[in-house]
């Protein structure tokens, strides 16, 4: 009633097309972000993604924090080198 001829004012059904694709398009966009958002790896305080440690730094640090006293450090790290060879 409000519009020139049959198209409906969206350049003869094209335009019905177009705006789907867009539509889909810009949900897949966000939901791309989102998914993305909650699979970017968790930052520490310092705003730095920690590197892989071996399991030689986190025993140091274990101590380092008094989680472990000398003796567990020494038999732990001599567990992680394995049997001495001769």
């Amino acid at each position: 009633m409000f519009w020139y001829g049959n198209d409906g004012g969206y350049g003869g059904g094209g335009g019905v097309v177009v705006m789907v694709v867009g539509m889909l398009l810009f949900w897949g966009l966000v939901i791309a972000g989102i998914a993305l958002l909650l699979r970017r790896p968790h930052r520490e305080a310092g705003g730095m993604v920690p590197a892989h440690r071996s399991a030689q730094q986190v025993l140091a640090e274990r101590f380092a924090r008094g989680e472990i006293d000398e003796g567990e450090f020494t038999a732990r790290l001599s567990a992680l080198h394995g049997p001495k060879k001769l």
